[in-house]
């Protein structure tokens, strides 16, 4: 049985209704799990034999292999219309050309015919569908390659309207079997080409089911196309795109589950101060963008001082409203020229950092400086023993929080004797400890912490330190062990000791040879 159906060659298809019902019976065998030598049952026997004597049939079957019949004038349009379909036992395609000439004059010629059997792994009718669908648009894109006419745009016919909404719907998403075969049409061809066809008038039909020797010589359909494809335009079966709604229970539209999350904001985050010490990752730079946001605050608050003074001044409405319009254009005047000839001096970059300082301090002990506002004592006797910052007996002066400690009589630096309190996780801190380490040339951590203690305090600075050094890329790559390569074996030759000489001897009788490898030259022996 499968040497004779093997044995029928047919590449265009013009049998495959035909062979398709063998091509069942031999997959039904399989799937009971006949060998190769056990006896078939009597039933496909007698399909076998009833299909084997019906085929003395096909010697009235004849095609004509001219596409363009003789006499046919110039052509004016040339289209492919391929139709596919789907049943229980397979499905199948079938690809027909259609000539129109000058004089309105039709041709239509088959050109190709598939037919294949539902696989073991049961299917569903849609699913079958869309595998015909996506066979009939790789039918189109080899015949567009090999025809060597100028065609129009193909048209595709199908019976399945669940197919024809799947491909006219763009926003719903599909499960994976029929997302990828959406995809793969919707790449190759547009949804105008698509059309709807009822099942009696599809010619794939009688490719899906298969038919009789007897049957497919009568059905003239078969070769010669529909019979409104013979016919105009106007004369085809129209049905519009845009009735074919998906519905959502459809089952193979995906589910969308609906997420409720909260999302929690860090006000700290949301504050713009904080958006602008965060912008910047040098601790310089940052300084030079508060001087400047300084100098302009004082800039804005003088000019603000005059205006209201030279409001009050004035005790007439109209005088007072030209003394307004023209005060604003003098001011805006002199705020243009006195921000051009503003630069940031040593004091402003002191007073910019002692502004950051403060911030942050506010941001994260504030009640501490709120206890140190209350308490005139500087003991720190009243201070919440529950602070992180308890044992350093802060106090505060001119608004900024400073380690106390007994070295106020001592011959060192203000800033040495009480340097300023800062928070291990605060970016603040991070930029100071990567300025101070990068001033130093990338020192050690005892250098660092030695530099850092003459100006700042960072609470826990030892772990503070360490991840700076640990996220510094120049030290990364500076410390970083060397790779070493391990040795490969010795090769036998130098290691067996009973071999006489010479009895691994290269000689070398031409010159090295050329070789190209890659866009290089190298020399090979």
């Amino acid at each position: 049985m499968l040497s004779i159906v093997s044995s029928i060659y047919d590449p265009l298809g013009f049998l495959c209704p035909l062979t398709l019902p063998v091509k069942l019976l031999l997959q039904e065998l399989c799937r009971s799990k006949h060998d190769w030598d056990s006896r078939i049952p009597q039933a496909a026997s007698d399909k076998w034999r009833r299909w084997i004597d019906h085929l003395d049939v096909l010697e009235n079957f004849q095609v004509a292999r001219c596409v363009k019949p003789s006499g046919f004038r110039p052509l004016r349009q040339t289209e492919l219309h391929h139709f596919s379909d789907a049943s229980d036992h397979g499905y199948g395609t079938v690809s027909y050309l259609r000539l129109t000439a000058d004089n309105h004059m039709v041709h239509v010629s088959f050109m190709l015919g598939k037919a294949r059997v539902a696989p073991l792994k049961q299917m569903t009718i849609p699913h079958m569908e869309l595998a015909a669908a996506v066979l009939v648009v790789k039918v189109d894109k080899m015949l567009r390659k090999e025809v060597e006419l100028k065609l129009s745009q193909s048209t595709f016919w199908t019976d399945s309207q669940s197919v024809l909404k799947y491909i006219a719907n763009e926003q719903t998403r599909f499960h994976t079997f029929v997302a990828n075969r959406i995809s793969l049409i919707r790449d190759n061809t547009d949804v105008s080409q698509w059309r709807y066809i009822r099942t009696k008038l599809n010619p794939a039909d009688m490719a899906s089911r298969g038919v009789s020797a007897s049957t497919l010589v009568k059905c003239k359909e078969w070769i010669q196309g529909p019979e409104f494809l013979w016919r105009t335009e106007e004369e085809w079966p129209q049905i519009p795109m845009e009735s074919l709604s998906l519905s959502q229970d459809d089952p193979e539209v995906k589910r969308s589950t609906a997420v409720f999350s909260v999302v929690i904001k860090d006000k700290e985050k949301e504050n713009p101060t904080n958006k602008l010490l965060e912008h910047f990752s040098s601790w310089h730079k940052l300084k030079r963008a508060v001087a400047w946001y300084l100098k302009l605050k004082d800039i804005l608050q003088s000019l603000f001082r005059v205006k209201r003074k030279e409001i009050k001044s004035s005790h007439d409405t109209k005088s007072q409203t030209r003394a307004q319009s023209k005060m604003m254009c003098d001011q805006i005047q002199a705020f243009k020229t006195t921000l051009g000839r503003q630069s940031i001096s040593l004091d402003d970059l002191l007073k910019a950092e002692r502004a950051i300082i403060v911030f942050c301090q506010r941001q994260r002990y504030s009640d501490e400086m709120a206890e140190k506002l209350e308490k005139t004592s500087s003991t720190g006797k009243a201070f919440n023993r529950q602070s992180s910052i308890y044992k350093l007996d802060p106090v505060l002066e001119d608004g900024v929080l400073r380690v106390g400690g007994r070295l106020n009589k001592s011959a060192m630096p203000d800033e040495a004797k009480r340097p300023m309190i800062l928070p291990k996780d605060h970016h603040i801190s991070t930029l100071v400890l990567r300025h101070i380490h990068e001033h130093l040339g990338h020192g050690g951590r005892n250098h660092i912490l030695s530099q850092l203690r003459q100006k700042y305090w960072i609470v826990n600075a030892n772990s503070a330190t360490r991840r700076v050094i640990s996220r510094c890329v120049v030290c990364r790559r500076i410390r970083g062990k060397m790779g070493e390569q391990k040795m490969a074996d010795l090769p036998k030759e130098r290691l067996r000791a009973d071999l006489p000489p010479f009895s691994n001897v290269g000689l070398d009788y031409f010159e090295p040879f050329d070789v190209k490898r890659g866009r290089s030259h190298v020399k090979r022996g």
